[in-house]
């Protein structure tokens, strides 16, 4: 098996790799890259490379593809399907059409599922396929979902996922799998440290390779269908429509007047500091949505993107991550940033709001609400729970009706989250545990219960 020097790029937050491939001549491939292309340009900054071809496997639902801004700045050429129908210049791409990269080859490998366009990319030296990109088609240890370009066509995409499946697990064994979408992905990635495979290990251990017919197959990649950011629904025709080509994004300052000038007319104040320092003190209505890595992927399910965002951010956070981590799922609503943060904010005298925390040993008989995903909650959680998933909350906060409530998820950062939209639904008795259901469990000596 020929080597080839490729790069994972790996995107933590949203559970996403792109991948740079060295061609040898000075030049570089890069697929299914972003429109955050900072680590994309220092490898090839940092190896001399000039981005010379972006290929994108599909029509992105989670990230806005970096390929229109390489071929905007750089002079990239996109590669991608012609059953995309991108309205932008880009080569469209048919079943089986080859791309000379100039030693390596390109073979193009229909493989409709995940979305009605999706295709993967083998990649040849010689006429030896080395490894194949397969976006959210043969991922390890599943395939991605197929509910998101219409849910009418669900079960449809599901059975074309499973004949694209099928064909790529005619490729030798030795041939490197190379995906889009892994672990912590909501493209329906199972768990796992692995990013990358081979397709004999797939065929050896995927269980959706292994199911004994197409309705087993169905039954099974449907039944693993969780709940997703709803700018899922919007980011694909974005995609195609083309991203808008922008400069490095960045926040302006705004004083605390403009700020508040900003929320008397509709926009929503983001406060991406850490869980304590937001329970300690924060602006009413405030959305508490720390700055981590998944910080992307809670900003698309919690804020809305058609009016203005305002972020609060503490004194050591970096505004730029602030920034592209919200451009990359196509949020270019934020208006700014409170200049002088919180502390500017208490010294205008404007009122102030706390949000408690609580350990488990100082529970005592609240009502319990958690607000993980569906998955999580049934695999333990603590006994008479209420369970409203957080992507849910502000949309079901009239189902609360007793107070206190202590909120909990796994670590505190998102029910600390649906705290502050439970405050802003007009609930006040709250608290957020600090842990999770193991921490309690340890704590009290008590079992956790399992199911929905």
């Amino acid at each position: 098996m020929a080597a080839v020097d490729l790069v994972p790029l790996v995107d933590e937050g949203l559970g996403n790799s792109a991948y740079l491939v060295d061609l040898g001549d000075g030049r570089a491939l890069v697929v299914d890259v972003s429109v955050d292309l900072r680590a994309t340009r220092e490898v090839a900054r940092r190896r001399g490379l000039k981005l010379a071809f972006a290929a994108d496997t599909h029509l992105h639902a989670d990230f806005l593809s970096g390929a229109r801004q390489l071929a905007s700045t750089e002079g990239t050429q996109i590669l991608a399907s012609a059953a995309g129908h991108r309205e932008f210049a880009h080569t469209g791409l048919r079943d089986e059409d080859e791309v000379d990269l100039g030693g390596l080859r390109l073979r193009v490998l229909a493989t409709p599922g995940h979305t009605h366009e999706h295709v993967s990319f083998l990649l040849l030296d010689g006429q030896t396929p080395v490894g194949v990109f397969t976006g959210g088609s043969l991922i390890v240890g599943g395939a991605a979902r197929t509910d998101l370009v219409s849910l009418d066509r669900t079960e449809e995409l599901a059975r074309q996922q499973y004949a694209s499946l099928q064909r790529l697990s005619m490729l030798a064994d030795e041939v490197e799998v190379w995906p889009t979408h892994g672990a912590g992905s909501f493209c329906s990635a199972p768990p796992g440290a692995d990013r990358t495979s081979t397709i004999g290990r797939e065929k050896a251990t995927n269980p959706l390779l292994r199911a004994d017919s197409e309705d087993a197959f169905v039954d099974a990649l449907l039944g693993s269908l969780g709940s997703f950011p709803p700018y899922f629904l919007r980011l694909g025709g974005v995609n195609r429509q083309g991203p808008d080509v922008f400069e490095d994004p960045a926040l302006r300052a705004l004083d605390v007047a403009a700020a508040r000038a900003l929320l008397a007319e509709g926009a929503r104040m983001v406060d991406v500091r850490p869980v304590p320092e937001f329970a300690a003190a924060h602006v009413p209505g405030a959305i508490s949505i720390p700055l981590r890595p998944v910080f992307a992927s809670w900003l698309g399910w919690l804020a809305p993107h058609d009016r203005p965002l305002i972020v609060l951010r503490g004194a050591g956070q970096d505004p730029a991550e602030v920034a592209w981590q919200a451009a990359k799922i196509g949020y270019s609503n934020l208006a700014g940033e409170v200049a002088g943060g919180l502390d500017a904010w208490i010294a205008a005298g404007h009122p102030m709001a706390s949000t408690r925390l609580v350990h488990a040993e100082e529970m005592n008989g609240e009502q319990v609400l958690d607000i993980r995903q569906t998955a999580e909650f049934a695999g333990g959680h603590l006994p008479g729970a209420v369970h409203i998933e957080l992507g849910e909350v502000a949309d079901r906060a009239e189902e609360l009706t007793r107070e206190p409530t202590v909120v909990m998820c796994g670590h505190g950062e998102r029910a600390m989250g649906a705290a502050s939209l439970l405050e802003q639904a007009g609930h006040r008795d709250l608290a957020v545990l600090e842990g999770g259901p193991d921490d309690w469990a340890r704590v009290t000596g008590r079992s956790l219960e399992t199911g929905v």
